[in-house]
């Protein structure tokens, strides 16, 4: 059984990776996005939480901080989960049994 982590424990890459690795290096978000090779608004809405990190994205934070890729696609999942949970009562799904 999977063990349920609360909501409130669940956060956004972006917005874990603008306060703890981007704003705490003193980064601009154009220059980020220059050496990422990216738009800055792609940059911006992942950094404010309005884009998901995907696993390109990723994998750039990791070339250019160090940061483990896969730790942050974990966090990003955690966080698109519970956002989930929060809602699974609105889904209408019926049980399938096995013949």
């Amino acid at each position: 059984m999977a063990v349920k982590v609360h909501p409130s424990f669940a956060i956004h890459a972006g917005v874990w990776l603008k306060s703890e690795i981007v704003d705490a290096h003193g980064v601009p978000i154009n220059l980020l996005a220059e050496k990422f090779g990216v738009s800055r608004q792609a940059v911006s809405a992942l950094l404010n939480g309005r884009a998901a990190l995907t696993a390109e994205m990723a994998i750039r934070f990791e070339h250019g901080f160090g940061v483990s890729a896969d730790t942050l696609m974990r966090m990003q999942t955690r966080y698109e989960l519970a956002k989930a949970r929060a809602h699974e009562g609105d889904l209408a799904v019926e049980r399938l049994v096995a013949a």
